[in-house]
């Protein structure tokens, strides 16, 4: 997905000490990745240009694959500066099913990075597949609306994904524009003990206005308890200016709705230092420009939300 796709919406060593070492902690505060203090990304794309060794889908072509490569060190060479210890890896569409490449760079980095899973839920084995996933260190599933999430409700296969998901404590993660929001509303009040996470407040923004109409149906996602949000991708939404204060408003509100606890930071590299943006400007935004977040509401949203949902 490059930052054209999103606004059109088309689609280290084994000891823990050594893994926080890898990502910017220095050994004495390299403990366990649970208690260590660095920030963590709930949402980065990696990918290799050596497409001989992990072929993309027929679906795309090397063409599509801009930038031509987003590996785990050209990551961490961003979020190291910023603090960031942890990472949550969302498959990158060019590798459709095929997690071999983000299952290797999860295997290269103990303790750095979970993961969340592309799948096919109309696939017999759903629930096998899953499960097999899941023990490979994916902590959620990862759905694309095309247009088609108001066919979710009813789909026999969504409905058991979202069914596996909470007996599994897996996360469902919907990457939907606002008009899709009522879908997962429907989904939710269906199977409220399944984790939600929607991802990039569902869009609401790319127009370059934020919709308070979508924004105030966002919020009442709200009230069911096992829902959250990543505060993310803000290169794509609003002005899509640094340092992104057009954004705070958003911010405020879903805060006030959800609470900093059912929220998670996240940059949606490498989209986020492309084109002018960069990293330390997405985290500034939570991290030093927020006057109404206070240093517990930031460890939340920084750190403690996406501990809880992807590294429990």
């Amino acid at each position: 997905m490059s930052r054209r796709t999103f606004v059109g919406g088309v689609i280290a060593s084994a000891a823990t000490a050594t893994a926080m070492q890898t990502c910017g902690a220095s050994p004495a505060e390299a403990t366990s990745p649970k208690s260590s203090p660095g920030w963590i990304d709930a949402h980065v794309h990696v990918w290799t240009p050596d497409t001989d060794k992990y072929p993309i889908s027929p679906d795309f072509s090397k063409s599509d694959m801009l930038p031509k490569s987003f590996t785990d060190e050209q990551l961490f060479s961003h979020c190291r500066p910023a603090g960031v210890e942890r990472v949550v890896l969302i498959q990158m569409s060019f590798y459709q099913y095929d997690h071999s490449y983000m299952l290797d760079v999860m295997k290269a980095n103990p303790g750095v990075f979970s993961g969340v899973a592309l799948i096919d839920h109309h696939r017999p084995d759903l629930v096998q597949q899953m499960k097999s996933l899941a023990q490979k260190g994916m902590r959620g599933f990862r759905l694309h609306s095309r247009g088609d999430a108001k066919d979710w409700v009813d789909d026999p296969g969504m409905q058991k994904l979202w069914r596996t998901a909470a007996d599994e404590g897996l996360a469902v993660c919907p990457l939907i524009n606002p008009d899709d929001i009522q879908y997962v509303d429907a989904l939710c009040k269906r199977f409220p003990k399944t984790t939600v996470v929607v991802d990039h407040f569902a869009r609401i923004g790319v127009s370059g206005k934020i919709e308070q109409d979508s924004l105030d149906q966002l919020c009442r996602l709200a009230r069911f308890p096992n829902t959250h949000v990543k505060t993310s991708a803000f290169y794509a939404l609003g002005k899509k200016q640094p340092p992104y204060v057009d954004l705070i408003p958003m911010i405020k509100q879903v805060t006030e709705h959800f609470g900093p606890e059912r929220l998670m930071w996240a940059s949606d590299c490498p989209f986020q230092v492309e084109d002018g943006h960069t990293y330390e400007a997405s985290i500034a935004l939570i991290r030093d420009r927020i006057d109404f977040l206070s240093a517990s509401d930031k460890q939340w949203l920084l750190k403690g939300t996406a501990e809880k949902v992807f590294f429990a």
